[in-house]
């Protein structure tokens, strides 16, 4: 079966780079930033609660998208700083380190953010968030019990 990236789903995930426990949180966003799974696993400092945290990791990724967009190089029309871009538009990014941790992102087509923040020793993810998306729409969209746009439980 075929889905986003021409990748098939099988039945387990890419092999993953680097060593040891990588994950620390994983957020998937629909497209007006309603935060439909949260999950943690090695989050040792918690400073904010869950909904503060929602808010400034997708005001991060809008903030992200449409500076990439803007200094896109390529792009004759840059737009105004700050304005939403549609999924696909304008340059992207897909992941940034810093010393503690890497954040890779995709969005696809149809504007679901899919975020994993790991260990800064990981290397690319691109093909395992490709797989959690076709996961996501396997097992979520084409359940008859989920209504869209509500968390996922």
């Amino acid at each position: 079966m075929q889905f986003f990236g021409g990748s098939d789903i099988s039945p387990s995930p890419p092999v993953t780079t680097g060593s040891g426990d990588n994950g620390h949180m994983m957020y998937i966003f629909n497209r007006n930033g309603v935060c439909l799974l949260y999950r943690e696993w090695n989050r040792p400092l918690k400073t904010l609660d869950a909904q503060q945290d929602h808010k400034l990791m997708f005001g991060l990724l809008f903030s992200l998208k449409s500076f990439t967009a803007k200094m896109d190089p390529t792009s004759v029309e840059k737009g105004n700083l700050g304005l939403p871009q549609l999924p696909g538009q304008g340059c992207s990014f897909h992941s940034f380190r810093t010393n503690t941790y890497k954040l890779s992102f995709m969005e696809s087509p149809s504007g679901i953010k899919i975020i994993l923040v790991t260990s800064p020793k990981t290397g690319d993810l691109r093909e395992s968030l490709k797989y959690i998306y076709n996961l996501y729409v396997e097992y979520v969209v084409k359940n008859p019990l989920y209504t869209p746009g509500t968390p996922i439980r």
